[in-house]
């Protein structure tokens, strides 16, 4: 049995620890593909702190810096600069020569910062899903300044891809209200979670709310949190992950999240480790490449909850 939350600092949502169990359920894809492969690309750069927008400096980079949070790093600036100069360009190039769809995980400011980002992913028919109008954290935010927030990146947004956000996904977490409002603000699904192969429901004011997993593991974050150097481990760990799943798949389909970020995956050395990961991937037959909201729209369809 799941502990229940308490009041306090244990306030929110209870905790599941049991899922779909040892028997996860027999689901199908569209065309009975036996794996679902989801791209994410999680656009940030522009919106992260700044001492220009009057806020703390960001601490977020690839290396350790020795300047304090109340001084520019203009190295560190750099570097998220790449993303959206050069690095973005770069994965939409990969992602046109291979024909797949992806999900941007966009926060509203760094599309208004870089407008042609966001005419690209219209035209290109990626989902944008909302990451918050700045790349900031949600989970301590009052309600109603997270509010405030996602309505700021839902207008941002819409009004620069022409297609407002149905999905949400927030900077490490989100808060004990953050569902609720997503309920209330017209959302139809979110990825914040990393607990499960498949897509499931949780209780939102009593009513379902479908969740579709996302991976921190699967992710090029990696690279700057530790634990992956070369760009061979890079495209070996995906591989595996991918080489995992497609495999259980045979007998109960699964469901892969890929995480990229611009100023990451879409450096020159690691963008070829992407490339050839995701053209890997493309040669196995029973794949289906899919954005998050089609997935969420397919589960809510094929797979209501009861």
């Amino acid at each position: 049995m799941s502990p229940k939350a308490k009041a306090g600092p244990g306030a929110g949502p209870a905790r599941d620890f049991v899922g779909y169990g040892p028997t996860p359920p027999r689901i199908e894809w569209p065309n009975g593909e036996r794996i679902c492969l989801s791209v994410v690309v999680n656009y940030e750069e522009g919106a992260e702190y700044s001492l220009l927008d009057g806020t703390r400096r960001e601490t977020a980079g690839e290396v350790a810096s020795p300047i304090p949070p109340t001084t520019r790093d203009l190295v560190m600036e750099s570097g998220f600069e790449y993303g959206s100069r050069a690095g973005v360009w770069r994965v939409l190039r990969i992602l046109d020569r291979l024909e797949i769809p992806c999900t941007f995980f966009a926060c509203g400011l760094a599309l208004e910062r870089n407008p042609d980002v966001a005419k690209a992913i219209a035209q290109r028919g990626h989902e944008p899903c909302g990451h918050g109008y700045r790349w900031e954290e949600y989970h301590d935010m009052p309600k109603a300044q997270e509010r405030k927030s996602m309505r700021m990146a839902v207008r941002s947004i819409e009004a620069l891809v022409g297609e407002r956000p149905l999905g949400w996904f927030t900077r490490y977490g989100p808060s004990i209200h953050t569902r609720e409002l997503l309920a209330e603000e017209g959302f139809l699904y979110d990825s914040m979670a990393m607990n499960d192969d498949l897509p499931y429901y949780v209780s939102v004011r009593g009513r379902p709310w479908p969740v579709v997993p996302y991976s921190l593991e699967l992710n090029d974050g990696r690279f700057f949190r530790g634990g992956l150097y070369s760009i061979e481990s890079f495209e070996q760990y995906l591989r595996d992950g991918f080489d995992c799943l497609y495999a259980e798949g045979a007998e109960t389909p699964k469901m892969m999240s890929v995480g990229l970020h611009s100023r990451i995956g879409g450096t020159p050395a690691r963008s070829r480790a992407v490339e050839r990961f995701l053209a890997y991937a493309r040669s196995h037959p029973g794949v289906w490449f899919a954005r998050r909201l089609d997935i969420a729209r397919y589960w809510l369809e094929r797979y209501p909850p009861r």
